[in-house]
């Protein structure tokens, strides 16, 4: 990857997440053989939750399956669940809530299923995670109203960044919710992508990175920007928004140290926006895709983490784990569960 061998990966601390992006594909082949199809009811409302990329994750699945479904679906994470719960299950209607978890450890993971139920009259589980030991998978296994879909052990990153984790999780919400794709196209275009990595945007000279993107490509966007954050440590600044929305303030970010990248949507109708603002920013790079977005999501996510990477590499700094000393940790850390 990027010229460096295996060998050299581990020793520069990226190891892992190397392996963790090139599997992508050959995970997804066995997620697709791995889910079924869970019918949804169209008089539920979903409800897509996780934090950090898990609630991305959500983000980039939820445009697809109220599409599909014609249900009301609303991705929320589960840091707003937790802090404003009365809020979230305002309305007491019969609840799916769709829980991502790549370990299931995360205070807030737990706690949200908790809420839902103490705050819904009618609320069912689906759960997917990557972690059989999770506190997650081993509080939801056995009760009656969950369902629980376990991902291959591979896709458990053992990398900080989320990474193979993120998509086979988004996918596997896709078959289980009545969207599944071509999954041998998807990881055909998988394998495409990682054969191209040295035709992706350097960072050299850039110090900020603004990911644009619509529908599920917005999901999209926030997390490509978190990826970077994670893996170079803060030291590149990056950010994630919708391309009509950041005409609207946050294009003040821009300056001669900037690169912006806009997925472009697969849709005739929404690719107009998107293209209008790569027009509109000549030294924007495109990245499109003819598969749905939120498969294309997948796609392109490779390319985010491949870019994240190599910027981790290039500032000098061990991707695998980014923050040696702890300030930022892989499972988060310090949070205080309260009572209603």
């Amino acid at each position: 990857m990027f010229g460096y061998g295996e060998a050299d990966l581990t020793a520069r601390g990226a190891g892992a997440t190397a392996r963790e992006i090139a599997q992508q594909p050959a995970i997804w082949r066995e997620v697709g053989e791995l889910v079924a199809e869970t019918p949804a009811d169209p008089r539920r409302r979903i409800v897509l939750t996780g934090a950090g990329s898990s609630a991305f994750a959500g983000e980039i699945v939820a445009p697809a399956i109220a599409q599909r479904t014609r249900a009301r679906v609303d991705a929320v994470a589960t840091t707003d669940i937790v802090a404003t719960p009365r809020a979230c299950f305002a309305e007491d209607v019969p609840t799916l809530l769709v829980s991502f978890a790549r370990s299931g450890d995360s205070p807030e993971s737990v706690a949200a299923t908790e809420l839902a139920d103490a705050l819904l009259s009618d609320c069912s589980h689906l759960v997917i995670t990557c972690n059989a030991d999770g506190e997650l998978n081993r509080r939801r296994a056995e009760e009656p109203r969950s369902q629980v879909v376990l991902l291959p052990d591979a896709a458990n990153d053992r990398g900080f960044a989320m990474t193979s984790s993120l998509t086979s999780m988004v996918l596997a919400a896709l078959i289980a919710l009545g969207a599944a794709p071509d999954v041998e196209r998807l990881a055909a275009e998988g394998e495409q992508a990682l054969a191209t990595l040295d035709d992706l945007p350097r960072l050299e000279g850039i110090e900020r990175v603004v990911y644009l993107g619509s529908g599920s490509l917005h999901g999209l966007a926030k997390e490509a920007a978190l990826k970077l954050l994670e893996l170079t440590a803060g030291r590149v600044v990056a950010l994630g928004d919708s391309s009509l929305g950041f005409r609207h303030g946050p294009k003040a970010v821009l300056d001669d140290a900037a690169l912006p990248i806009v997925f472009v949507s697969s849709d005739p109708y929404t690719r107009a926006y998107d293209r209008d603002i790569v027009r509109e920013l000549p030294r924007a790079t495109a990245f499109e895709s003819e598969l749905p977005d939120a498969e294309a999501a997948l796609v392109h996510a490779i390319r985010a983490q491949a870019i994240a990477l190599r910027a981790s590499l290039a500032h000098g700094l061990t991707p695998d784990d980014p923050f040696p000393d702890g300030e930022v940790n892989r499972v988060v850390q310090g949070v205080t569960i309260h009572g209603l």
